[in-house]
């Protein structure tokens, strides 16, 4: 397995510093610490299919062929780039002559519904274990069917202190580098142009080092300003795959809850100068007209989707202004999460209390044994009652009056409550 490893004196810094054991990988201690899971699956000798879903550089492979190494397990990899059906199948037939055989997909998300169709049966029984790597959320990019047979596990991004550390040794261990005396009188440059990627990071301290003449001491000083000079370009002020996407995408979601469309116009243009995928802008937005807006303006969640869709078509720079007018509009739009809140409660309830039986009259009665059980019997078909309403019981009954929903304080839904009480009188407290 050590031909894994293998690599040229001549390779990029960043191929040449890839560890060769789990004690050198640096990060993601909550799935490698002494109580990660990935540990505790290692200890007892298995690994079950997964998928490591994290942002750039953040050691998705290098995970991948270090735990191929520590189980000694037949190893193959394929990138969704360029490979096919055909390739797939090629690896699986060589598989099944090799048992155990960990198969690594990286940007699996790239795969087509055919080609992960292709791994379903082989993942199944047995006949690969695999890896797939995605910098894309695997609930919108791995089918179903594939995903249910996977564990998936988030990468965070690496932290500073780690990002000093893979600094400080690669100056310190690396072939290469090691030869040539480095001050690192400032990092900050380094480590913000990096965005938490750790080959960027690598490649960037390469080319600063090498590219950068001698004091007259003979030492290379690294700062800011040599690294930026470098660089060519300035210190990025947010990138997608770092801790700043996370804190940025968060202040946009809370500025369109708290009604500030300025605000939120603001986070959204730092996120698309940064380069973020709107689809994933966009995704942002249709939840966000559900859980905040609901039914205080049902529109809402039309106008998303209909971003969404359009984004999707489009894709940058146009898509920038469907963007602005559904931030827009959802900034300005009265807020209830009054969904959100009801959705939540009942299935708070379900997990704490089971299934109750459903009420005989709303039971079907496809079999003569039901109907003469009474199974639908005394249903009231609502549309023969007065206004489309029949009062009669729903709920189980043991949950007989639990209301879940409770109508936001907004015009639209202060009518839903006005129908309500109406209709149910004082069984909900509406």
């Amino acid at each position: 397995m050590a031909s894994l490893f293998d690599t040229p004196t001549t390779a990029p810094l960043a191929e040449r510093r890839r560890p060769r054991r789990l004690a050198d990988y640096a990060g993601q201690t909550h799935l490698l610490g002494p109580n990660g899971v990935l540990r505790r699956y290692l200890a007892a000798g298995r690994l079950p299919s997964l998928i490591l879903w994290g942002p750039p550089g953040v050691g998705k492979t290098t995970l991948a062929l270090l735990l191929a190494d520590e189980l000694k397990r037949p190893f193959a990899m394929l990138s969704a780039i360029n490979a096919g059906v055909k390739d797939v199948r090629e690896v699986i037939d060589r598989a099944k002559k090799q048992a155990g055989t960990i198969l690594f997909i990286d940007e699996i998300h790239r795969f087509s519904k055919a080609q992960q169709d292709a791994l379903l049966g082989a993942v199944e029984n047995g006949t690969v274990t695999l890896i797939g790597a995605t910098t894309e959320n695997p609930s919108f990019e791995v089918i179903p069917a594939l995903l249910s047979r996977c564990q998936v596990y988030t990468l965070e991004a690496l932290s500073a202190d780690t990002l000093r550390d893979i600094v400080r040794r690669a100056l310190a261990e690396d072939e290469i580098l090691s030869k040539i005396p480095v001050d690192v009188i400032e990092d900050h440059a380094l480590l913000a142009l990096s965005g938490g990627d750790a080959r960027k990071l690598l490649g960037l301290l390469e080319l600063v080092v090498e590219s950068m003449p001698p004091d007259p001491s003979g030492r290379v000083q690294l700062t800011d300003e040599a690294v930026q000079r470098t660089a060519q370009r300035p210190l990025a002020r947010y990138d997608k795959g770092g801790e700043m996407h996370y804190d940025v995408i968060s202040a946009f979601i809370k500025s369109i809850r708290g009604s500030d469309p300025n605000a939120a116009l603001y986070y959204l243009a730092v996120m698309l100068e940064g380069g973020e995928d709107v689809k994933f802008i966009a995704r942002r937005l249709l939840i966000l007209s559900s859980e905040d807006i609901g039914n205080a303006n049902p529109n809402a969640l039309l106008l998303a989707q209909s971003c969404f869709q359009a984004c999707t078509v489009i894709g940058l720079p146009e898509s920038d202004l469907i963007l602005s007018q559904t931030v827009i509009y959802l900034a300005t739009s009265p807020k209830s999460n009054a969904a959100y809140t009801a959705i939540r409660a009942a299935q708070a309830q379900v997990r704490q209390q089971g299934v109750h039986p459903v009420p005989v009259p709303l039971r079907n009665a496809p079999t003569k044994l039901m109907k003469e059980l009474g199974y639908g019997q005394a249903y009231q078909y609502s549309h023969n009652g007065e206004g489309n309403f029949a009062y009669q019981e729903f709920m189980p009954e043991a949950l007989s009056g639990t209301r879940y929903y409770d109508p936001g304080d907004n015009p639209a839904e202060a009518k839903i409550r006005e129908r309500l009480r109406g209709w149910w009188q004082e069984k909900y407290g509406y």
